[in-house]
């Protein structure tokens, strides 16, 4: 309901207004109704109504310069003029003057509705467009936050023309301290929470901490101001007169920083300082100079604060020797044990961080040893998700740890798993081999031409292995195994045929039957003949024993 003022000076005419138009109706209320000028100012700016119904011609304050008032005043409010048509003029002043609208008496109720249904209708229009723009307005105050930070993220990754940065400092009211600058790129390391895998929510609200805790250091310096990225980094961009002070000071930010989220929160971050530039025109290769000097974590750890330029001091740019680590992994893999692969890793390993290669660098050499890995327990046939697990991708997984101390870890536990794997397809291997020689010996005992060269090239094993592998998994030696076979037969010949001795040697491999009693007696502790007539005897007195006890 919109509130109505009448001013004019003839009471009969103010009451016929009040009680003839069905205000409430048309949606308004009339909250007062003066005979002259000045005493409706006074009620305007007690009551403040949004519409002023008023006559030209009035005492003490004509309807004009109660025009000229309320427009200086209360712009807001719209004023209608009543005037008769000898009036004309003034109306086309109160119109100069702003009045929304002017109507000529004598006016009839239906003409009056029809003015004011108007009037409703372009205040109710200008009350949502109003409604709209502070709807507008709170929701660009609310957002200025996050459009800040979007802005700032935009200016530090790719170039912005000079206009557009000034525009928008004054606009965020971003005051610079000096034309000199250094950006401090800091991270979270992981989420300790007491063992326990965190939430999103308990994630963001760890972030959204981090960076009150750099805002409120920062808040401590002039012109320094601190953003959040896509990447859920926390950027603190400081300036200032002096390079080597800002260096200084960004140390000093860096640590605090550091100590401050290890003593409240349940985490640690590690912080990158980047190259100090000149202007902002190299504003973005001191970010990138920074998330470089966050990189090096990879190598000297977590909760640690990196300068990029420490960093390239100490890089080293001898190569290393990456196709000899290869060989000599394939060759621990294939025939080392896991003490001997374990120091290789940490040899590799600590050639890394020696040499202070970046982290791009340090993952190709890993990814390379990595390949070396695979390849080698695929040539053993070996199972490969044995050694990396089911369904991963060994190449990417390296990705997943942010320090090299946790990639060797890694490195340490598959490598290990490789040896294990590449022994157990070896045992495996070797098993059938010594399995197929034996059963080959059974099946060719009889050809007195059996000898270990032809069953090495029967199970394709150079003779000095297969020695070695047979005498591990049978307890014998070759020829120990042979003369096993042979004499075992003989001996059941001995019990269960009348074959002679020399016929039995040759149906058993040896073509000198004198040579074949030697060894049977070597083998048994009796000639052929004495182990048959015991045989004879033994047999015999079992029957007798059968026969007594029936």
């Amino acid at each position: 309901m919109y509130k109505l003022l009448i001013a004019d000076d003839e009471a009969l005419v103010r009451e016929a207004i009040k009680e003839q138009m069905k205000w409430a109706e048309l949606g308004f209320e009339c909250v007062a109704d003066c005979e002259d000028g000045a005493v409706a100012l006074e009620k305007v700016e007690q009551l403040r109504p949004d519409v002023v119904l008023t006559d030209i011609c009035m005492p003490f304050m004509d309807g004009l310069d109660l025009t000229r008032e309320i427009s200086l005043k209360y712009p807001n409010t719209k004023v209608i003029i009543l005037t008769g048509f000898d009036d004309f003029e003034y109306a086309q002043q109160a119109v100069k003057l702003k009045a929304c609208d002017f109507v000529l008496k004598p006016v009839t109720a239906s003409e009056l509705s029809k003015v004011f249904a108007k009037v409703k209708e372009e205040m109710d229009q200008e009350f949502k467009t109003k409604k709209d723009f502070d709807l507008l307005r709170r929701q660009l105050n609310e957002s200025l936050p996050l459009l800040k930070e979007r802005f700032l993220e935009r200016m530090v990754t790719s170039p912005v023309a000079k206009a557009e940065m000034d525009e928008r400092f004054e606009f965020f009211g971003i005051e610079w301290a000096g034309p000199y600058f250094v950006e401090l790129a800091v991270d979270i390391d992981d989420f300790a929470m007491d063992g326990q895998a965190p939430t999103e929510k308990s994630k963001e609200l760890l972030r959204f901490a981090v960076y009150n805790i750099a805002q409120e250091i920062a808040a401590e310096l002039k012109g320094a101001v601190v953003f959040r990225t896509r990447e859920e980094k926390v950027l603190a961009l400081l300036s200032g007169a002096n390079p080597e002070q800002l260096i200084d000071t960004a140390y000093g930010i860096g640590e605090r920083l550091s100590q401050a989220v290890a003593s409240y929160l349940p985490l640690t971050v590690s912080v990158g300082i980047g190259h100090c530039c000149h202007t902002l025109d190299n504003i973005v290769h001191a970010h990138q100079s920074a998330l470089s000097a966050l990189d090096y974590r990879f190598l000297l750890g977590k909760n640690e604060v990196i300068s990029i330029t420490d960093m390239e001091r100490r890089q080293k740019s001898a190569p290393l020797p990456a196709v000899e680590w290869e060989k000599q992994l394939s060759t621990k893999v294939k025939t080392g044990t896991e003490h001997e692969i374990k120091e290789l890793i940490e040899r590799i390993f600590a050639a890394l961080r020696e040499n202070y290669y970046t982290m791009e660098t340090c993952t190709i050499y890993i990814q390379r040893l990595v390949l070396t890995l695979m390849h080698t327990v695929n040539e053993l046939d070996g199972d490969v998700s044995a050694v990396f697990g089911p369904g991963t991708n060994p190449l990417t997984d390296v990705n997943k740890y942010l320090t090299l101390d946790e990639i060797e870890r890694w490195m340490q536990d598959v490598c290990r798993r490789a040896v294990r794997t590449v022994m157990s397809v070896r045992e495996h291997f070797s098993t059938d081999q010594v399995a197929k020689a034996q059963e080959y010996v059974k099946q060719n005992f009889q050809d007195a031409e059996l000898s270990l060269k032809t069953v090495c090239k029967h199970v394709s094993m150079s003779t000095s292995y297969f020695s070695t592998l047979f005498k591990s998994h049978t307890g014998k030696t070759f020829i120990e195994y042979v003369t096993q076979v042979r004499m075992e037969k003989a001996k059941e010949l001995l019990k269960l045929t009348q074959l002679k001795s020399y016929e039995i040697a040759y149906q058993v491999g040896f073509n000198d039957p004198h040579y074949f009693s030697l060894t049977f007696k070597k083998y048994t502790g009796d000639t052929p003949t004495e182990f048959r007539q015991k045989t004879i005897g033994e047999e015999a007195t079992g029957r007798l024993s059968a026969s007594d006890e029936t």
